[in-house]
């Protein structure tokens, strides 16, 4: 199927219509990165780039209890923090944009995360991609998170031709009523991670393989593409996908001894 042949309604119809159905298959689906408020948010997600958020999550901990506002990471010793984040990889970019970033929180933001997309994109080391999860997730403003896994799946389900993160945003968001923007980013990257890798999706398996025009692509076989599936939907891992589903929260799963990682 391509992209030109299907008429704007049809194409808004089957995209919703994925969504729901993803939204039925994780209906755990949340943010990923561990957090408590905007600050620890912003945070997460900036040591978040080039590394995973299990990672992330194993590391935040101790940022978090060294330095829990702006205030403190703002007068952070250099060296000290990029000890500590050390494990997230590029540790040294990272340390200048979370000093920088939170130096203009103080100085102009009274140490506060700021609730728009127009002030967050201005800090250090953030972007659209960032900010939309800060606004989406800490403030309730609704946004779309187009990282790695959503943009291969817009593709993949052609919801959007494009490359660029700026218009699979616009393009994708025109789809979806405004209120879904942020779970249709949970199920998607939920998905993209679990389920429709990027080297080889487990089509034999998938959820939405009758409205997805790149069905194919992946393992066709269900039983070769089961042994495809990731994190909770892994083989073996029923016991982590039934507490999952009932709403254990990940600090339950990690403290009953459940790795989060695929």
């Amino acid at each position: 199927m391509k992209l030109e042949e299907e008429a704007p309604v049809t194409l808004k119809r089957r995209a919703r219509k994925i969504n729901r159905i993803l939204g039925e298959t994780y209906p755990y689906a949340v943010a990923e990165l561990d957090f408590r408020n905007a600050f620890e948010l912003l945070v997460a997600t900036v040591l978040s780039a080039q590394t995973t958020d299990v990672r992330v999550n194993l590391t935040t901990p101790a940022l978090f209890e060294r330095y829990p506002d702006a205030r403190a990471l703002s007068e952070a010793d250099e060296m000290e923090l990029q000890e500590i984040i050390r494990p997230t990889g590029f540790y040294r970019a990272k340390a200048n944009s979370l000093l920088s970033l939170s130096r203009r929180l103080v100085d102009d933001y009274d140490g506060e995360v700021p609730p728009s997309l127009q002030d967050l994109v201005t800090l250090p080391g953030v972007g659209r991609k960032t900010a939309n999860v800060v606004l989406g997730n800490a403030f309730g403003v609704p946004g779309i998170t187009v990282d790695t896994h959503f943009g291969r799946l817009a593709r993949r389900f052609r919801w959007t031709a494009s490359d660029d993160p700026v218009k699979v945003e616009m393009e994708v968001g025109a789809l979806f009523d405004r209120k879904d923007w942020t779970m249709l980013s949970h199920h998607v990257v939920f998905h993209g991670r679990r389920i429709c890798h990027a080297k080889k999706p487990a089509c034999g398996v998938c959820p939405v393989a009758a409205l997805c025009p790149s069905y194919g692509e992946g393992e066709t076989d269900p039983v070769k593409a089961a042994k495809l599936l990731k994190y909770e939907l892994a083989p073996g891992r029923e016991d982590l996908l039934d507490l999952m589903r009932a709403g254990r929260t990940r600090a339950e799963l990690r403290e009953a001894g459940h790795g989060l990682g695929a």
